[in-house]
């Protein structure tokens, strides 16, 4: 059964990152500068998750499916990717650990997922979200 989420989900190489964090720390930035290096959008700011043949599935939220906020300029249309299984979730978080040596672990519908805590205000946010689905990410089914 699918429910709603508030999470922003980008699909990168076959894998679904799930952004988590408050209102305005920046998922959809992330989002946008994920795609911006090839990544495409599930959703922002809502997706439906479903848990299928023991992974996590994310979808666009039928809301929002295709819109991106971009802020300064509004919503977006986007190319949309249908459904991904999710790999990492990333928490933004002004307090995440300078280092970590393992990630964290979240379930969420019933499946265990690694989650990585992450500052949000870098310039380069996008870049080591990439390197944390290679180095933590669950492999791509």
């Amino acid at each position: 059964m699918m429910q709603p989420h508030q999470a922003t989900a980008v699909e990168v190489g076959g894998r679904a990152v799930l952004i988590e964090g408050p209102p305005g720390i920046g998922k959809s930035s992330l989002a946008l500068a994920l795609i911006d290096r090839g990544a495409r959008l599930i959703g922002d700011d809502g997706v439906m998750l479903e848990a299928r043949a023991g992974r996590l599935i994310a979808s666009p939220h039928p809301n929002t499916r295709g819109l991106l906020e971009v802020r300064n300029l509004g919503l977006i249309e986007m190319p949309v990717r249908e459904d991904a299984a999710v790999a990492l979730v990333i928490s933004l978080d002004r307090q995440a650990p300078r280092f970590i040596e393992a990630g964290q672990s979240v379930e969420l519908c019933g499946i265990a997922l690694p989650l990585i805590a992450m500052w949000s205000d870098s310039p380069v946010l996008a870049i080591r979200a990439e390197i944390a689905l290679e180095r933590f990410g669950l492999p791509e089914s």
